[in-house]
């Protein structure tokens, strides 16, 4: 079997076919928005996760190039909708797709998106397809529950954590899980060790979500990439608020309902006081121990396939260098 022991050739692989992959022509304002949220970067961490998934059975990893850049296209397509709902001004550091054009242009070319991404599955071999677009479906109305659950929550001050983990599974996590599954059906791994890849998607997603949360807390700004501080600003639901609101008892519970229910405040100053009542309640602790415990887990059910060591080693150390980041 061929060895390929670096991950930038799946990624240049990936790039060439994104740069190949035509949305359509006209109308130029419904595909020009694909075009722009496509080009607008990212890690690609899906769609390069699905090529390492095949390549641990198979040397022709190039037969999914089209699946896995079908996946890429669902992931924005759900991001240039959720900027819609979340009123976000900027996405990866651009405007978004509803600023630079308008919702209803947004909206429309999201649908398109999802279109395409149906149409790059096709590529997938007759013999693998229908079991590739049945789990697509499954994930893909899993993602719009999760962001159902998390507009939910908004208006909602008793999410419980197990409730949380789901919401976050459910957003996040599934479709990182369904890209791995995906490369290893598309090899002709069998159901066995599919779902090893996807449970161990799920779980490192699930880590890699916490780790998020975690971040905007207590992450080096410069490193970061956006502004610390901003899920405690807007009241975010997040795994260390829910946590802290379960936990806190007597002065720090009425202090921390207080900065919860203000309307005006200066930013900087609360920030630096509910990072505090984490401090006090071992919020950070708990939450490393959780981001651990999730990153173990997927970290099993990889070391479980059935495949060449030399192969798992590449997925597991582009793994931890994805769960590594501090942006």
């Amino acid at each position: 079997m061929t060895q390929t022991t670096n991950p930038l050739v799946f990624l240049e692989a990936l790039h060439q076919e994104i740069q190949q992959t035509e949305y359509g022509q006209q109308p130029v304002e419904l595909y020009e928005p694909i075009r722009y949220i496509m080009n607008l970067g990212g890690k690609r961490m899906r769609p390069l996760l699905t090529l390492m998934a095949t390549y641990l059975f198979s040397d022709d990893w190039r037969k999914a190039l089209k699946p896995a850049i079908a996946v890429e296209v669902f992931h924005n397509f759900t991001l240039m909708h959720d900027d819609i709902m979340d009123q976000a001004p900027l996405r990866r550091g651009q405007p978004t797709v509803h600023e630079k054009w308008n919702n209803n242009s947004a909206i429309l070319s999201g649908d398109v998106m999802l279109v395409n991404a149906y149409g790059l599955l096709l590529d997938v071999e007759t013999q693998y397809l229908k079991k590739v677009l049945t789990r697509f479906n499954r994930t893909a109305a899993e993602v719009c529950e999760g962001q159902q659950l998390d507009m939910n929550f908004e208006t909602r001050w008793d999410v419980t954590e197990a409730e949380y983990i789901e919401m976050i599974r459910l957003k996040t996590s599934v479709l990182l899980g369904f890209a791995l599954e995906m490369g290893g059906i598309i090899a002709g791994a069998d159901d066995e060790n599919s779902a090893l890849l996807r449970e161990g998607g799920i779980n490192i997603g699930l880590g890699f979500q916490l780790k998020d949360d975690l971040l905007d807390v207590y992450g080096d700004p410069a490193k970061f990439g956006k502004q610390v501080g901003g899920d405690i600003i807007a009241n975010k639901k997040t795994f260390l608020l829910i946590e802290a609101l379960q936990q806190a008892q007597g002065d720090l519970k009425t202090e921390l309902s207080g900065w919860l229910s203000a309307t005006e405040f200066d930013k900087t100053e609360k920030v630096r006081a509910v990072t505090a009542i984490y401090d006090q309640l071992g919020i950070r602790q708990l939450t490393e121990a959780r981001i651990n415990d999730y990153f173990t887990r997927g970290f099993a059910s990889f070391g479980q396939v059935a495949a060449d060591p030399a192969r798992k080693a590449l997925l597991t150390e582009f793994a931890e260098q994805l769960i590594g980041r501090e942006s």
